[in-house]
């Protein structure tokens, strides 16, 4: 199995001797995205009608890690079926069946039902393509009117893992900021650029992005270029968003107040020694020339051409790359970004987050540190606290107007307007209400309340047996008779 990268192709062929022009003229002629799955067989030949599959999926726009988890998931039906002496053309129902049961069941690493969906789901859309072509007469399953006799049917729960303010703070400043439990200098701390990992964590909650959307954000888009800094910013998201499902997110001062430090005092010194990497590898680059439209469009060179995107709909590959020529040398145009110069990629995020997390764990028998979870936090528990805490806020202040206006039922038009739980889907791009309905059995805390429903019990009725026990094991060490219980 290989995956398709259109960057690494410039690479080997201008090794080989072929110029641009010949380079453009090939890509022209076969047009196969980044990130194409293409399966060959021992004699490097690609393996049919998989690769066709393949590239269909490609050309339908499916993203690149969708096609490998596609890819990986039928490779593994592929070896099942010729361990039987099968194919996909010969492959029953019954064979399937005994597919899903290996991998839920057998495997040396057994899956859920949630992953053996998604596998599944890539089952499915190859006997689609398989149909289609002409491949196999029908599908080897029976079809029912809601799903297939295969998916699990079963809608995973919404996981809510949310923080208080008391925890936010302290994996914020202690995790990733480098301060002591008590907020002051912790005089042993070596980590990495602490004001940029305290921004990241503070801008993924105050707009309750997800990682692949905050982590990927450029200069331009929260007018940061040229020395400016803004109040706040509205950022337009399109080809970063999940699904690329469009939508307008709104940075508040606090957020853009605690990018300052990193933007003042750690990124020019990132920038500045990066200059060397960043000239070196200028063939690789998308090096823009000017920003038009008030920095919502760019245009610049990319392997020898000029190219013009407008700024939400470059994609984070194209992102990673983006640098602006300026008289001092190359500006990186990602916001976030490491010591190459380029853009953090989720890998170097999640490594950034382990650390964090040790620290919490080192410093977690101070008295002034917070209750940890047992798993490690996640960006994702930023969004969720951004979503509840945001819903909180909103029926609080539906409830109040409504009470102020001394009105029994407001209006249609203030219910539509105002719901708190259609403001909090917009803000959070859901594409559908009921995503963002589950937030509501988080409000509160259903074990609190269980303590609180069952403290009467254990506190009434006179001693409780740890009461009795203790008392008994006293009074028989002194050589006296047990009490009597208080109750029968």
């Amino acid at each position: 199995m290989f995956f398709t990268d259109q960057r690494k192709v410039w690479k080997v062929g201008q090794v080989a001797g072929l110029n641009q022009a010949e380079l453009s003229a090939l890509f022209s002629r076969r047009l196969l995205p980044t990130g194409t799955p293409i399966l060959l067989d021992e004699a490097m030949r690609p393996v049919e009608p998989m690769s066709s599959w393949f590239r269909s999926l490609a050309l339908e726009r499916k993203a690149a890690k969708t096609m490998r988890s596609y890819a990986y998931s039928v490779l593994m039906l592929l070896h099942f079926l010729l361990a039987r002496q099968a194919d996909l053309q010969s492959a029953t129902e019954g064979d399937l069946r005994e597919f899903r049961l290996w991998r839920q069941d057998e495997a040396e690493e057994v899956v859920d039902d949630a992953a053996w969906d998604r596998d599944w789901a890539a089952i499915e859309s190859l006997y689609v393509y398989l149909v289609r072509i002409g491949a196999v007469a029908r599908q080897p399953w029976r079809a029912t009117p809601q799903r297939s006799s295969l998916a699990s049917r079963i809608r995973p729960d919404l996981r809510v893992r949310h923080m208080g303010l008391e925890q936010y703070l302290y994996l914020r400043d202690v995790g990733f900021g480098g301060l002591a439990a008590d907020a002051g200098l912790d005089e042993s701390f070596r980590g990495w650029r602490p004001h940029r990992n305290r921004a990241a964590c503070e801008l993924a909650l105050m707009t309750g992005m997800r990682i692949q959307e905050w982590s990927t954000l450029l200069l331009p888009e929260l007018g940061l270029l040229d020395g400016r800094q803004p109040a706040f910013a509205d950022v337009d998201l399109k080809a970063c968003a999940k699904f690329g499902r469009p939508r307008s997110v709104y940075v508040a001062p606090d957020a853009m107040e605690l990018l300052a430090p990193y933007l003042l005092l750690e990124r020019p010194e990132i920038v500045a020694k990066a200059q060397r990497s960043l000239r070196r590898r200028h063939r690789e680059l998308f090096v823009v020339q000017c920003l038009e439209a008030d920095g919502t469009r760019v245009r610049g060179m990319l392997d020898g051409l000029t190219i013009t995107r407008t700024v939400k709909n470059m994609k984070p590959d194209l992102r990673r790359v983006a640098v602006l020529e300026s008289g001092d040398g190359l500006e990186p145009l990602a916001l976030f970004i490491g010591q190459s110069g380029k853009m953090l990629t989720l890998w170097a995020w999640d490594k950034i987050r382990w650390r964090a997390w040790d620290r919490l764990q080192a410093w977690a028998g101070h008295w002034q540190a917070p209750v940890l979870p047992r798993r490690c936090w996640v960006y994702h528990d930023l969004r969720h606290t951004f979503a509840l805490r945001l819903l909180v806020f909103l029926t609080r202040e539906a409830l109040n107007d409504a009470k102020a206006q001394g009105l029994p039922m407001s209006t249609l038009l203030d219910h539509m307007s105002g719901n708190p739980l259609l403001v909090v889907q917009r803000r959070l791009g859901h594409a559908h209400t009921s995503t963002t309905y589950r937030y509501i059995r988080y409000l509160k805390d259903p074990m609190r309340e269980v303590g609180d429903a069952f403290r009467a019990w254990t506190a009434a009725g006179g001693a409780s047996y740890v009461t009795i026990a203790r008392s008994l094991m006293e009074l028989e060490d002194a050589g006296h008779a047990p009490p009597r219980p208080l109750h029968p």
